[in-house]
Order: structure tokens, then sequence, then C-alpha cells
């Protein structure tokens, strides 16, 4: 065999493209198998497509593909056999070549776009979890603050008939007008069921709905912030009905308090 005939028919070319038949393919691995110098040239080929890949991957390769796509359709289909001299083969090779390194571009391209997409995303999730770690620390530090107060009066509510093991506490901010629940000692309501806060007078004994919990499952911490303008003698949780009860149903209070004399 001439090798150097051999290399400039172009069929090495193709080889690497992957575009020739598989009867082709068996003769030039015979080949190849036969001399070193036809498997020097076969890597050759292949570092000089990875190279301009490399070189080009920086680029808008969007067009590359259409513009590969019109010259290939504006071209005469020819069947190429082996015999075919060899500037033939090489403009066939330079063709097969240029569609190999345009498919790689646009697949490179398309697996940027998807690692920018999902950097992205995971950017996203990250502040959303370091603004929920600030708010809730800020939430944290607050509370501390108010529950160090000395003018905040502290009430325990204990539990009742209906759920002995319950628990819960009141912190009464008379400035504010407000009250901070830490209701952490209740168990999860049933479904179709909240929590429901009352501000109670005793004598006669007259109960003002203070809202319900209808969040309570979901929060994690248990702390509820709720207006209070009564001058509340008692407060209680009873369990009610989804959208609470104009009344507390006694049968199912939970807990209950009574603010001392300060």
């Amino acid at each position: 065999m001439d090798i150097e005939k051999y290399i400039a028919s172009g069929i090495l070319e193709l080889y690497v493209a992957g575009s020739l038949s598989e009867k082709e393919n068996e003769e030039v691995n015979a080949a190849i198998q036969e001399s070193a110098e036809l498997l020097v040239e076969v890597l050759s080929i292949e570092n000089a497509i990875v190279t301009i890949t490399a070189a080009t991957s920086k680029k808008d390769t969007k067009h590359l593909f259409t513009d590969i796509e019109k010259q290939l359709i504006q071209k005469e289909t020819k069947v190429i056999p082996l015999s075919t001299p060899k500037n033939n083969w090489r403009q066939y090779s330079g063709w097969a070549a240029t569609l190999l390194i345009g498919m790689t571009l646009l697949w490179s391209n398309s697996q940027n776009n998807k690692l920018k997409d999902q950097v992205a995303s995971e950017k996203q999730q990250l502040e959303q979890q370091i603004e929920k770690a600030s708010n809730n620390l800020a939430e944290a530090e607050k509370l501390i603050t108010i529950f160090r107060d000395r003018d905040i009066i502290s009430i325990p509510l204990a539990g009742q008939q209906v759920s002995p093991n319950s628990y819960a506490k009141v912190y009464w901010d008379k400035k504010t007008k407000s009250i901070y629940l830490d209701a952490q000692g209740l168990p999860t309501p049933p479904k179709g069921k909240v929590y429901q806060v009352w501000s109670l007078k005793m004598s006669p004994l007259t109960p003002t709905s203070l809202g319900i919990l209808d969040t309570f499952t979901a929060d994690t911490n248990k702390i509820f912030t709720i207006e209070n303008a009564n001058e509340s003698e008692a407060f209680g949780i009873t369990l009610e009905d989804e959208g609470g009860s104009a009344s507390p149903t006694l049968k199912q209070l939970y807990t209950l308090g009574a603010v001392t004399a300060t």
C-alpha cells in the first residue's frame, strides 16, 4: 500500500467524521492496524477537530449551524465510492468535518445554557434561604427583647380536662395593646379544626375572640402576635371548626390562664 496516496485520498477524514460505510470502516480499521503512520494521521485529524471546536466554542453558534445547513442543501448530493479522485474526497470530507464541528458546537452551547440556568436557580434558592434565615434571626431577637421586658405580663395557660397535657403562655404588652402567644404546648389540631384564642372578663364571664390560629400547623415556632385592646382578666384557647366560632366551645377548652394582679 502507498501510505502517502492513501492519506492524500481523504478517506481518513471521512473515517474520523463517521461518514464511511461499514465495509469501508472495516477496510480503514485494517489499514490502521497495519500502519502506525496511518494511526498517527488519524489522531492528528481528531486533534485538529477538537482544537477548532475549542477555539470557536465561546462564540454564538446558532447562526453557524444554519449557514452550514444552507450550504449543504445547495450542494449537489453525490455518492462517492472509494475510488473517487483525491480532490473530490477532500471536498466531501471538508463538508463532513464542518458539519460535525457545527453539531458539536450546538450541543456545547445547549449544555452551557442548561448549566447557566441551573446555577441561576441554585443562586436564587440560596438567596431565599439566606433571606429566610435573616428574617428568622431578626424575629428571634425581637421576641427575646420582648420577653425580657419587665413591663411585659406573663400569663401561663394550663391544660384543661379535654387535654390535660396541653399548655401555652401569653406575653401581654399593654403599651402596644398586643399579646405574644407561645402555643408550642398544643397538639396539632385535627383536620377541619382550628385553635381560637379568647380574652375573658370573669364577672360576668364575657369572652371576646382574639382570632384563630389558622397557620398553626405551618408555623414551626408556634409563636403568634395578636392584637388585644381588651381589659383581659384571663386568656383561653379552644378547638373550633374551621373559620372559628362566635362563642367558645367550653367542652373543647384546651388551655386557660388568669391574669394575676401586678
